[in-house]
């Protein structure tokens, strides 16, 4: 037990803080970024009834932007995380209709397992699953149009604007890798 409180002190250095040139584009790429998806959904995708803007875009907003270096950052992760949890949080949500905090906990689970399986880990994908489940009807009824608008759309414009933002700097290149 002591050397589980032992690794708990910590013993790293804190990493330096940031520069006016991290925090600039990560600033500019995700405001844009929201901004945009925010947008659409009041121009064009609220007369089709589909949301597009969901909280998941903010934790994935830090990441594209203020993380372009991590592995959770690339393409394949920022999308494919969105659409692998989508599709797990519907899937909960349908086989579970009334018993929501089961539904839940298997949406996210579940979705971290398949993230893991399918080398497409986003830690906002958890909260994508999770919104599946527990946001509303509106988005209930969405079903697995829920994997395609918001999930896919979202993820796709976000990474749209990162490939743009987080090349203009010559200090920055995203992404690391596609695959």
């Amino acid at each position: 037990m002591t050397y589980v409180l032992k690794k708990m002190k910590g013993g790293g250095k804190t990493p330096p803080r940031a520069g006016w040139k991290e925090i600039l584009p990560a600033w500019l790429g995700s405001c844009l970024s929201i901004a945009l998806i925010a947008l659409l959904e009041r121009h064009v995708a609220n007369d089709a009834g589909f949301p597009l803007l969901i909280g998941s875009f903010g934790a994935s907003a830090v990441l594209a932007f203020g993380a372009i270096e991590s592995p959770l950052a690339q393409p394949r992760n920022l999308v494919g995380g969105h659409v692998v949890s989508a599709i797990t949080g519907v899937t909960a949500g349908l086989l579970l209709p009334d018993v929501t905090w089961l539904a839940a906990c298997l949406a996210v689970s579940t979705a971290i397992a398949l993230m893991l399986l399918t080398g497409t880990l986003h830690p906002p994908g958890g909260a994508t699953a999770l919104i599946a489940v527990t946001g509303g009807e509106s988005i209930r009824q969405l079903g697995y149009w829920y994997v395609l608008t918001p999930c896919l759309t979202g993820a796709c414009l976000m990474l749209a604007i990162a490939l743009v933002v987080n090349n203009i700097p010559r200090s920055r290149r995203y992404p690391l890798y596609w695959r």
